[in-house]
């Protein structure tokens, strides 16, 4: 397709379809991006080549659609739940264990296919998905001291990977992409101190309810131009929007999110922008590269495979396996790296549909293992009147 009109979009809201509807059917609780990822290789130059990734509208509107869905993301972190304080010393534990594995398995990985990219499988392998594994853990009822344990390790991981991908995904760029970590950061820093003195003074609630009276949604614009402002200095140093986006979600987060916001961010992410990215990236994948080179194949399930037995190393410090298997779900820090790795040439042909393919593993453990978990517990509930776990609920409900 030569140009990008109102006819492209029209396309790409209706495939975007895909996704609700392979996520309504019951019992295989997949989630709502690999279908709109589908939709996309089946457009894309792996398909049918309908669309074209190439082109810099479509390109900028995918953009846009990444930096709200990690945006999202960070504002679902529990940053303010007093219980995870108690939560983050032995979750902080499990993910320097996780780490140490996920840096062996990297290194082997690497030299065994030969693609010098050790510290980029490491944190694949190491991270954890907030946006996939909460909504699962939710939706399934699951509670408890272990459960709010591992929100907490899946919170760290997160974040952590996310600060850690721009720095490892090309080590000759590490110190600029340090640089701009660095200022992303500290712009942070500078903007959650504002935003609590204005919530302080009573002028957060002000404006709240001035917007709210006269529909003015004045709390979205300030955000979407803050975290395009984000975005845009994040392009200027070298770092991913996805940074930006994460970083200006954990602000809102610390902060704390009014419910408006929270509704018209979803709206606005997941009623387009956020579908239209994940169709982007699923058009972007070079699926018959993967299917010419098989042993890439092999990497893909290496990544996959090795990211569940790197977290399910959980259970040595006494998390429970099911609950270890969960907290391996990736989606972000996967799609970033094939997203950023694609567009700067990063990656050999076909490395960023493998990425893709580990995380898809990981999402069918998260699904089997949250399955298990929630059927325990049901069990547990039905053999005993005194569960001592019920005396601890988790404190927040994400949405992806």
């Amino acid at each position: 397709m030569q140009g990008f009109g109102f006819n492209t979009l029209a396309l790409l809201a209706a495939v975007g379809f895909a996704g609700p509807l392979l996520a309504s059917v019951p019992r295989l609780r997949i989630p709502v991006i690999i279908g709109e990822l589908v939709a996309g290789l089946v457009l894309g130059e792996s398909g049918f080549g309908v669309v074209d990734v190439d082109n810099p509208t479509f390109e900028l509107l995918a953009n846009i659609g990444f930096a709200l869905v990690m945006f999202v993301v960070g504002t679902h972190v529990p940053i303010r739940d007093r219980r995870m304080r108690s939560a983050v010393p032995p979750a902080l534990v499990r993910v320097f264990l996780v780490g140490a594995v996920a840096a062996a398995l990297g290194v082997g990985l690497s030299a065994e296919f030969g693609t010098d990219h050790a510290a980029l499988y490491a944190v694949l392998i190491a991270s954890s998905s907030a946006a996939l594994a909460l909504p699962v853990i939710d939706s399934l009822g699951l509670q408890g001291p272990h459960v709010l344990s591992v929100t907490a390790q899946i919170a760290v991981a997160d974040a952590t990977s996310i600060v850690l991908l721009p720095l490892v995904i090309d080590v000759r760029r590490a110190p600029k992409a340090a640089v701009g970590a660095l200022v992303i950061a500290g712009c942070a820093a500078v903007l959650f101190v504002l935003l609590r003195r204005v919530d302080r003074r009573g002028w957060r609630k002000r404006l709240h309810k001035y917007s709210e009276k006269l529909n003015f949604a004045l709390e979205l614009r300030i955000s979407l131009l803050v975290l395009f402002a984000l975005a845009a200095l994040a392009v200027s140093t070298h770092v991913s929007i996805m940074l930006a986006g994460f970083a200006l979600g954990l602000v809102i987060a610390a902060v704390g999110e009014p419910r408006r916001l929270a509704r018209q961010l979803f709206g606005i992410t997941e009623g387009f922008f956020g579908p239209l990215f994940f169709v982007w990236l699923g058009a972007s994948l070079q699926v018959r590269e993967l299917v010419s080179h098989p042993k890439l194949i092999l990497l893909g399930l290496g990544l996959g495979l090795g990211a569940v037995l790197a977290h399910g190393a959980g259970r040595l410090l006494g998390l429970p396996l099911r609950l270890a298997a969960l907290s391996a779900a990736q989606l972000g820090v996967p799609v970033a790296a094939a997203t950023v790795g694609n567009e700067e040439h990063l990656l050999i042909a076909g490395e960023g549909s493998a990425m893709m393919l580990g995380a898809l593993l990981t999402i069918a453990a998260t699904s089997i293992a949250g399955a298990f978990a929630a059927r325990g517990q049901r069990a547990a509930k039905a053999d005993g009147p005194a569960d001592p776990e019920k005396s601890t609920q988790r404190g927040s409900q994400p949405q992806a």
